[in-house]
C-alpha cells in the first residue's frame, strides 16, 4: 500500500459513501479553476497560479477515487454513478 492508497482509504472509512458522492467545490472555486485554466492556456500562470491549479488537480482526482472507492463499498447505497463526474471536465494543455 503506497501513501495516496493509505490516505485514501482513510477518507473512505471516515466519510459516508452519500456524503462524498454528493461533495462539490463551491461555484466560486470551479470559477476560479476555470479561470486558471483559461489563463494557462493563454499567456500562462505565474508559479503560484500554476501550483494552485496543480493542487486542484490532485485533490479533485483524490476525491474521484474515494467517491468511486465508497460508493463499491458494500454498505454504499447503488444507483449513485452519476456522482463519479469529475468536478470538472479539463482538457489541459501544458504550457511549456
Amino acid at each position: 500500500m503506497n501513501v495516496s492508497d493509505e490516505i485514501l482509504d482513510f477518507l473512505v472509512e471516515q466519510i459516508p459513501a452519500q456524503s462524498l458522492a454528493n461533495f462539490k467545490p463551491s461555484d466560486q472555486a470551479r470559477q476560479r479553476v476555470w479561470d486558471l485554466i483559461a489563463k494557462e492556456k493563454e499567456s500562462g500562470l505565474l508559479p503560484e497560479e500554476k501550483l494552485e491549479l496543480d493542487d486542484f488537480l490532485k485533490l479533485e482526482h483524490l476525491v474521484l477515487l474515494a467517491k468511486a472507492k465508497g460508493l463499491a463499498s458494500p454498505s454504499a447505497k447503488t444507483g449513485q454513478s452519476d456522482s463519479l463526474t469529475p468536478f470538472l471536465v479539463t482538457r489541459r494543455k501544458t504550457v511549456c
